[in-house]
Parts: C-alpha cells; structure tokens; sequence
C-alpha cells in the first residue's frame, strides 16, 4: 500500500512550479488554490503522477515550451491517476469517487487536476481504470502506452516477424516489445549490459547498442530481422537498413528519417489506452516502476528520470 505525504488544508493544494524554465533545478512545490471545473470538465485528486523524458524536454527552455503551449508559471508531469473529485456542467459518464486516469499536459504532478470529459489526447483526457489495476501502475500508461502503442500499430508485427526494437528498456520500450510480443513476434532489444536481465524478463533477447549492432543482432537472428523500432535516436534504423529491412517496416520515435514512418502517442488508435489497462488488469501486461518519490522530492524524481538510464518507469506519490 503506498504511503501518501501530508496534503494541505481543503481549499489550498499542491502542485509542482515552473517560475523559470530549466532542469529539476526550477521545480519547486507550491500551494495553490485548489482548481474549480468548468462545464463538461473534472476535477481529479490525484494520487499517482508518472514521469516522461517528455516532462523535462518540454519544459527545459522556453523556445521548446512555446512549441508546447507553455507559459509561466508552469507546471509539470502529464501522466496521472486518481479519483473523480468533482464533476462539471453536463458531465455525463462520470462521477465523484470513479478510479481514473489519463493526461493532463504539465499539470499532473498536482493534489488536483481538471480535466475535459471527453476523452480526447493525452494533453487533457480521463478514462476509468478497470479493477485491479494499481494507481502507480495507471499512472505510468498514457504517454508511453500510447506511444508504444501507436508504434507497433504501424510495425504491425505477427508470428513469422523478428523485431529489433531499439532502446528496449525505457518506458515506451518496455511496452513496446511486450505489445509485439503479445503480437507473437520474436524480439531482440537494444541496451546496455546492465539492462539484460530487464529485457528478458519483458520478453526480448537483449543485444548491446552501439558499433557493430547489426553485426551482433545477424550473429543472433541469422535467419533475419523484419522489422524494426527505434526509440532515441537513428542506430536501430541503420542497422536495420544494413540488415535489409525495409524502410515501411522501420518506425522512429525520436527523430525523423526520410522515408521511414515515425509515430507519437498522438496517432494512436482511438481506444488504445483503454485496451492497455485491460491488458494490465487482465495480467497480460506488466508497467514495471522502476522507484516512486513523494512530491518534495520531485526534483530527485526528475534528475533521475533525465539520465534516461531507469528501467521501468518513474511515479510520484501524492
């Protein structure tokens, strides 16, 4: 059972700020008047927020936040989950004490967020989480799920494909090769030494990044790769070129490449997020949390989550 820090009185709240855009260095807790919903909207108390390298990135300089729609003072997180607190004019579908999560776009990590009824994109969105589904774990599936999801969605993989996935042990990894696993695809996972055990456990035969991975990943898929995934950077889609994938089985997350399909959280199908928590209330699919701060530490939180080596997943308790 998580522990949750001490809340302030009912009519203030907490929530992480932005006076400056920076690194974990500029957040800071505040307390804030607790948020009143509009119509068609829902106030929510959250109790579990996830973190994203998207989080930081965004909110690193205010060139990047514009792009975003940021000004400040800002806040900071967008995954969530919680309880319906309070609902809006003409909310239907919902109700005070209903388990939710979703996206509030660098907002979440907050006592309270509201949101918009209708589901919409991870910027501002609720769903109801199925029983057995823990809050820490909801709170780890809206910007990773979705992006994993959309990813293998264009990969399409099946039981005759071997898939390269690279960067195989961070958040959208993790679910992407449990997604193509499911999908009855072989998977070989790209990572660091230290992260072989992890990419086991999800399914995936590990192999090293770096110079010489197509080499190693033809020494253990002689028979071939037929697709690929690569999550940081442009590593996986040249070796994969190099193995003879085509570039329509090629998927990119992090960078562009002509002639090779990229895809965002923002192209997943309708209802993917949804399908997700089944999966996981059904035992099909693991969120693996990789540590859980409370709000006063978020900056540890955020440092940890910027050095892009945890395996699993990041929550901050509320």
């Amino acid at each position: 059972m998580q522990q949750h820090s001490q809340a302030p009185p009912a009519d203030r709240s907490r929530a992480v700020r932005l006076d400056s855009f920076g690194g974990p260095e500029v957040l800071n807790v505040r307390e804030v008047p607790v948020p009143e919903p509009g119509p068609g909207q829902l106030r929510v108390r959250v109790t579990a927020a996830g973190l994203n390298p998207m989080d930081w990135i965004m909110t690193a300089d205010a060139d990047t936040a514009a792009r975003f729609g940021l000004r400040l003072p800002a806040g900071f997180g967008t995954d969530y989950a919680g309880v319906v607190d309070r609902v809006g004019a003409g909310v239907t579908g919902f109700a005070a004490g209903d388990r939710v999560f979703g996206g509030a776009l660098s907002r979440a990590v907050a006592d309270f967020v509201v949101v918009g009824a209708a589901a919409g994109t991870a910027a501002d969105e609720a769903h109801h989480l199925p029983d057995g589904v823990g809050d820490r774990t909801a709170a780890a599936l809206t910007i990773a799920g979705r992006t994993a999801s959309a990813a293998i969605a264009v990969l399409a993989p099946g039981p005759d494909d071997t898939v390269l996935i690279g960067g195989a042990g961070g958040g959208v990894g993790g679910f992407a090769v449990q997604l193509a696993r499911l999908a009855g695809a072989r998977v070989i996972g790209t990572g660091s030494p230290s992260s072989a055990g992890f990419l086991r456990e999800l399914g995936a035969e590990p192999v090293a990044y770096g110079d010489g991975l197509a080499g190693r990943v033809r020494a253990l898929a002689p028979g071939g790769v037929t697709a690929a995934l690569d999550l940081h950077g442009t590593e996986t889609v040249h070796a994969a070129r190099e193995l003879g994938v085509p570039d329509a089985r090629i998927c990119t997350v992090a960078a562009q490449v002509d002639g090779v399909p990229a895809a965002n959280g923002a192209n997943a199908a309708p209802g993917a997020l949804e399908e997700l928590a089944r999966l996981v209330a059904a035992g099909r699919l693991r969120v693996p949390i990789a540590a859980a701060f409370p709000i006063e530490q978020i900056r540890r939180a955020a440092e940890l989550q910027a050095g892009r080596h945890v395996q699993g997943k990041i929550v901050i308790d509320l």
